[in-house]
């Protein structure tokens, strides 16, 4: 299973490819960890104390393969099985703070999408009251004008048709 390491800093998380500083159970970029290692000794990621000399290591991250078959060599079992052991361990320790790192930005994500969603809604409600306020109002004011041109036909009417009687009942005379 591949993985790519990132650094701790929270601020960088850059992705580590060629060179990094191993610290404890974390692991920073070497810009981050010439900023983070001049103040103090200090883990920046879980404030361990780092005394000792190999407590801040720079590693390659693509050893060569003369590196990899000297660096064991003339160990015992024993420490090399030792050895291997921490690495897994740091290798699973990253995976897991990796994997709870996007879980949070997942999480993060979906509630500031949730929220959006709300405001989308909140918004498409008052857009949708809003043109059901002025609707009314114009349908009310389009059916005044309606009738208003209706009652005017109705008069124009009644008048010619008491025009048309009158000139009847002359012509009855």
């Amino acid at each position: 299973m591949d993985f790519d390491f990132r650094c701790n800093r929270l601020s960088c998380r850059k992705l580590l490819t060629d060179k990094a500083v191993v610290v404890s159970s974390h692991i920073f970029c070497l810009d981050c960890a010439n900023e983070l290692f001049s103040a103090s000794r200090l883990c920046p990621a879980c404030e361990t104390s780092l005394t000792e000399p190999d407590d801040v290591v720079v590693s390659s991250l693509h050893p060569s393969n003369d590196y990899k078959t000297s660096v064991l060599s003339g160990l015992n079992p024993a420490t090399i099985l030792e050895i291997s052991s921490r690495a897994i361990s740091f290798w699973q320790y990253q995976i897991h703070q990796e994997n709870s790192f996007q879980h949070a930005v997942v999480r993060n994500v979906n509630d500031k999408n949730a929220q959006l969603q709300k405001q989308l809604e909140n918004l498409v409600r008052e857009e949708i009251s809003s043109e059901l306020q002025r609707r009314p109002n114009n349908l009310h004011t389009d059916l005044e004008r309606d009738l208003d041109l209706e009652r005017r036909k109705s008069r124009d009417l009644q008048e010619t048709s008491r025009e048309r009687d009158k000139e009847y009942q002359k012509l009855k005379v």
